[in-house]
């Protein structure tokens, strides 16, 4: 996960915590406000871990909200390892950074939005947009709620038991470095 910076029309800073599953490469959460500090991290976080499951590992830079000992507690108290990338070496969260970009170009840079609640609502619908409607070659020119569903069926109770005997305890959204497109 990563943060990203913009400006409402009026010039109020607007900031987004983009939640990106580095697996499928699903986009799992994109929160707009003007201030996004650790334990509203954390909140959008347990949303995430309600739906899908707790993550073994969070990979993020070192920015505040993440050093902060809010989230710092908030981690360990969930039992998920916290994951730095090295100061300066971004690329060590090349998936996030790549969507942060993409998002960029492709949202703040084309619409100009007046307040908060608008910025919420085109984030989302490029959000819906990028998750369902886009292939990536990664993927295997799949979606990335279509490489979800697929590791879902796979750890499904009707699955081929030796596929259930080795996939680990939780859902995979905090897998970096996997080729997902090795488990279809």
């Amino acid at each position: 996960m990563d943060f990203t910076s913009d400006a409402l029309a009026d010039g109020r800073a607007l900031r987004t915590l983009n939640v990106v599953d580095t697996f499928t490469r699903e986009c799992l959460a994109i929160e707009v406000d003007t201030s996004l500090p650790g334990l509203r991290v954390g909140r959008v976080l347990g949303r995430i871990i309600h739906e899908r499951g707790r993550p073994e590992v969070i990979v993020t830079d070192n920015g505040p909200e993440f050093i902060s000992r809010v989230f710092d507690q908030w981690c360990y108290q969930r039992r998920i390892r916290h994951h730095f990338i090295q100061p300066g070496k971004p690329m060590q969260n090349g998936t996030c950074e790549s969507f942060n970009g993409r998002f960029r170009d492709e949202c703040p840079n084309e619409h100009w939005s007046r307040s908060i609640q608008e910025a919420r609502r085109i984030a989302e619908a490029w959000r819906h947009d990028y998750n369902h409607r886009r292939p990536h070659g990664s993927l295997g020119d799949i979606t990335p709620t279509e490489a979800a569903q697929r590791w879902d069926s796979l750890r499904s109770p009707t699955a081929p038991s030796e596929i259930l005997s080795n996939p680990g305890s939780h859902r995979p959204w905090y897998r970096s470095g996997e080729d997902v497109s090795k488990a279809f």
